[in-house]
């Protein structure tokens, strides 16, 4: 990597620094710390969720789904439309009833503290699973991208750490805007590295469609009725809904952002809008995708590629020096992104949902020193999670992460016995979400099943299980502790 990409990526990582540096001037208390105190405009929020939702390895493996196949995948993207409605129509009220700082302490109203403290810790062991992982496989790319040039202990360390300092310092603040310039880093790279592409083809974007065309690469509808396939009609309106109605529904890295904009109203408009958002971006990285296939087949590679490393192994090999350093750098913005996200939304929960109720009342000032310090330490043990995951296979890691999103379906069907119904206690509530956790682990253990559907598994069963138990065990008082 020469000196003008590094120059490049350096740029990017101070901005995000001084950005956190620069919002977390005037933090004075928790709500301003993970809330921003509730002031944050609807399109940062919107944004925010885009780029929450979209890591380096997302940048990276969509376009290697239409690269080896088509563009089927949009389907999942399609039923993510309709869960997010549902979100904006039945959860966003019960967060903005009061004042809530986490999504757990709407179970915790409703059932009892116990429910809320132990939907937090599923929420933060799965999250911490999922984001080293994340961590792991971004670092590993970043190695990729660089031609190996550090070890990936070293990759994981640069990552963690820049994401570390300005979400220290910034807090829900930093981490929005810092998503707003990421997305925009992403995105820009993105479409340089599609140009470049295009431009090396023959005949431009008329080879482009003519190959892909001809190779069936445009499909995007497939109506078999096969459970075990991932990317059909029905996989993606009916898995993909109860999938993303649970991963934005009962999920504290996006709920907090809904907390942190002015109203319900504009929470709602910027959840339902990212929706949109995030199909246009995923059919653009699948687009991406056909143009590697086309790139290929002009240029055949000297080894045989992954489709994982399609992408990345045109970034290393094609694109000019300055070129290649803001590619990367929006590699970075994606993991960032993410990974910043979702660090906030672990300190908030630990300190909103665990240490709070547990320990007592300080003073705002005390309490936004000690979030600050979680935030470091809980980067940390990203840190090391991610450095373990070094040892694993590459099955191994995928596993990992598909087991890390069973929780967002167990969570979700504890939510809709809370708002959906008033007979259920908080022992129907825990035995339903007992009983889920075996289901989903059978799901995927035991069975074909493919994993867009692994949530309406969770949710399902934590419903009926939790309902048809209010039958049988005598009711205890509403909040019960």
């Amino acid at each position: 990597m020469s000196s003008i990409d590094i120059v490049v990526i350096a740029t990017y990582i101070a901005g995000c620094i001084a950005l956190g540096w620069w919002l977390g001037s005037d933090t004075k208390g928790l709500n301003s710390y993970f809330l921003g105190e509730r002031n944050i405009p609807a399109w940062a929020v919107m944004i925010s969720i885009v780029a929450t939702e979209t890591s380096a390895v997302t940048v990276l493996s969509v376009p290697g789904i239409s690269y080896s196949g088509d563009m089927t995948f949009l389907q999942l993207p399609m039923g993510y439309l309709f869960g997010r409605a549902i979100v904006a129509a039945v959860l966003l009220p019960a967060y903005f009833r009061g004042q809530i700082e986490t999504a757990y302490q709407v179970l915790g109203n409703r059932f009892g503290e116990t429910t809320r403290r132990t939907s937090s810790l599923v929420f933060l062991f799965t999250r911490l699973l999922a984001d080293g992982l994340r961590l792991f496989l971004a670092a590993r790319v970043l190695q990729l991208v660089t031609g190996s040039s550090i070890s990936i202990g070293t990759a994981i360390v640069l990552v963690e750490a820049a994401t570390i300092v300005y979400t220290y310092l910034g807090g829900i603040k930093a981490v929005v805007w810092a998503d707003v310039l990421q997305f925009g880093i992403y995105i820009a790279g993105s479409v340089i590295a599609l140009l470049i592409l295009v431009g090396k083809l023959p005949g431009g974007w008329a080879e482009l469609i003519d190959r892909g065309e001809a190779a069936s690469k445009f499909r995007v509808l497939d109506f078999r009725l096969d459970l075990a396939q991932p990317y059909t009609f029905w996989a993606g309106l009916i898995g993909g809904m109860v999938l993303n109605t649970a991963t934005h529904g009962a999920d504290q890295i996006m709920v907090q952002r809904y907390l942190s904009a002015r109203s319900q109203r504009q929470a709602a408009g910027a959840l339902v809008a990212s929706g949109v958002v995030i199909l246009a971006q995923f059919a653009f990285f699948l687009l991406i995708g056909v143009a590697l296939f086309a790139f290929y087949q002009v240029h055949p590679p000297t080894t045989t590629l992954k489709p994982d490393d399609a992408f990345s192994s045109f970034i290393v090999g094609y694109l000019p020096v300055g070129v290649k350093g803001v590619v990367i750098a929006a590699i970075f913005a994606a993991a960032m992104s993410s990974l910043s996200g979702s660090l906030n939304a672990s300190v908030s929960t630990l300190m909103n949902d665990l240490y709070r109720p547990i320990v007592g009342g300080k003073d705002e000032r005390t309490l936004v020193r000690i979030s600050r310090g979680l935030t470091v330490a809980w980067g940390a043990v990203q840190a090391v999670v991610a450095m373990g995951a070094t040892q694993l296979e590459d099955s191994v890691v995928n596993n990992a992460l598909a087991i890390a999103s069973f929780a967002t379906g167990i969570l979700l069907g504890l939510f809709l016995l809370g708002i959906l119904t008033d007979r259920v206690g908080q022992r129907a509530a825990l035995a339903g979400m007992i009983v889920g956790i075996v289901a989903v682990s059978f799901a995927k253990l035991r069975t074909p099943l493919a994993w867009p559907w692994f949530a309406l598994v969770g949710a399902s069963t934590v419903f009926a299980v939790g309902l048809a138990t209010s039958y049988l065990v005598p009711p205890e008082p509403k909040g019960e502790p």
